[in-house]
This record gives structure tokens, sequence and C-alpha cells, in this order.
């Protein structure tokens, strides 16, 4: 059955709208607290040390780690937040990968 093309138009609009007020930007200065971002800050640095101890850390890790330094220092606590986590992610999927790649060598895969 052929939808009216007044149907689909109100169903385009209707979700083009849903996305971009779920899209929308909020004020990032006014969520988060220094509690949220010392103890993101502190995750991420264990989690650095962790993948620096392997010998095995990603490019931007200490990047955005320092990034959130600056950013909680500014009193931006939801970006450093973020930041912070993002930096713990890549150090903890860095430490992963040498766990891969030194357990599991490529050569088994063509044998």
């Amino acid at each position: 059955m052929k939808k009216p093309y007044p149907v689909k138009l109100i169903s385009v609009l209707l979700i083009t709208f849903g996305l971009a007020s779920g899209c929308a930007a909020t004020d990032s200065k006014s969520s988060g607290s220094s509690t949220d971002a010392t103890k993101a800050i502190e995750a991420a640095d264990d989690a650095i040390a962790k993948a620096k101890a392997n010998d095995w850390i990603w490019r931007d890790t200490e990047k955005f780690l320092d990034q959130a330094k600056e950013a909680a220092a500014s009193g931006d606590y939801a970006k450093a937040t973020q930041l912070a986590d993002k930096a713990k992610f890549q150090a903890e999927m860095a430490a992963s990968q040498h766990k891969e790649e030194t357990t599991n060598l490529r050569y088994k895969l063509f044998f």
C-alpha cells in the first residue's frame, strides 16, 4: 500500500525535528562537578600508567588527559570529565591491544 505524500512529509518532518532536538547542544560549564572530574582524571592517569608500563600507548591518549586537566583548571568540569573518560578508554584499549598482539600471533591465522 502506498502512503500518500502528506503522510510521508509529516513523517520526515517529525523525524528531523526529533533528531534536531535530541542533538541540541547544552552548556557544558553548567553541568558536572569538580569531584567527578577529579575522579575521572585520576582513573585516566591510572589507566595510562598501566598502558605505559607495557610501552604500548596510543598517540593522542596523553593529549586528551592534558586537555582534561586544563579544562578542570578552567572550571569546565563536564568537558574535563568527558576528555578524561576518553583518555581512560584509549588507554584501556591500548592495553587490550597489547595483550591481543602479544598472545595471539598473526601467523597463527594462516596456518
